[in-house]
């Protein structure tokens, strides 16, 4: 029996323009959340509180935050992948968000060569945030990453996935999220991975985020849909890329997913010609076409073109009117 309504949490403003080479204003990254916000999605990734050494992109977390004009019914979330982090994410009441996300490998061998420690050592290092997060009030979402496939070991198992999935719920996280980090899952492996995930948390939280290196991701969105899963993440214009395939697409677009569900009767509450316009619109920001294909397709119906880059001046212009 599938759902009647999916939510969907784009991750675009995080996990998708931090991959981005180019700066990226605060100022175009704070009217695109708005620009979301106003095609209906209720849930946004907005940023990510890690060192700019790291991951310069996202230098402006703080910034960005408070720059949100915040809409009612709207859940802002951040990546905190350690203390500091999370008290970056608490320093400014005006930039506080709602969820805080942490996030680790099933693959053992993705663990060693990324972060130089075991899964267990990984998870453990959470504890602390895990905690301090639930005293602030706020809901914390587990991402278990390369859940189908690892750069480095290939095929991880569903019982690797498991481990990860206990390692989390001890821990007392609220969400369990089951990640395709390099596009190579397909339908079957995608189901197994995500029936150890729901055999330790409820339906309700429990997500999944697909990657479309390999052109899989709506199919295994199906496949979960089938299972009953109703929440998944997604990008729009499918921004990011995929760091371990050169080239190749990342996160599935948030726009080839609504129209798949509303062609199933299935409910987002998402205008997919916001929508569209917004995956637009950060897409000639960024100087090239979204990468979703419905994106494209109803475009080129319309007959509209991508809109060419946007100044910074224009950007804030646009922000000041949209937070007015």
């Amino acid at each position: 029996m599938f759902p009647t309504q999916v939510t969907l949490v784009d991750v675009g403003p995080r996990d998708g323009l931090q991959n981005e080479a180019a700066p990226v204003s605060a100022a175009h990254k704070i009217e695109l959340v708005h620009r979301l916000q106003a095609a209906g999605l209720k849930e946004i990734e907005v940023t990510s509180y890690v060192s700019p050494k790291w991951v310069p992109q996202m230098a402006d977390n703080a910034e960005v935050m408070a720059g949100i004009r915040r809409a009612p019914g709207v859940r802002y979330s951040v990546l905190t992948p350690n203390m500091k982090g999370l008290e970056g994410a608490l320093a400014v009441p005006a930039a506080r968000p709602d969820e805080v996300v942490v996030f680790a490998a099933a693959s053992e061998a993705f663990s060693q060569r990324n972060i130089n420690c075991s899964i267990a050592e990984s998870v453990e290092r959470f504890r602390p945030v895990v905690e301090a997060a639930h005293v602030a009030g706020l809901k914390v979402r587990a991402a278990i990453s390369c859940a189908v496939g690892c750069p480095y070991q290939g095929e991880v198992s569903a019982d690797e996935v498991e481990r990860v999935v206990r390692l989390m719920k001890g821990l007392g996280v609220d969400h369990c999220g089951v990640a395709d980090t390099i596009g190579v899952g397909t339908p079957r492996a995608v189901q197994r991975a995500m029936e150890r995930a729901l055999a330790h948390f409820p339906l309700v939280e429990v997500s999944g985020h697909f990657h479309d290196t390999y052109g899989q991701a709506l199919a295994n969105i199906y496949a979960c849909l089938e299972m009953g899963v109703h929440t998944f993440d997604a990008s729009v214009a499918g921004l990011g890329g995929c760091p371990y395939a050169k080239g190749a697409t990342g996160n599935v677009a948030t726009e080839d997913v609504v129209f798949m569900l509303h062609g199933m009767g299935i409910a987002t509450g998402i205008d997919l010609d916001r929508l569209v316009d917004a995956g637009a619109w950060i897409s000639g920001v960024l100087g090239r076409p979204p990468a979703s294909r419905v994106g494209k397709a109803l475009l080129a119906k319309r007959g509209v073109a991508v809109a060419a880059p946007a100044s910074a001046a224009t950007a804030s212009s646009a922000t000041a009117s949209a937070t007015a």
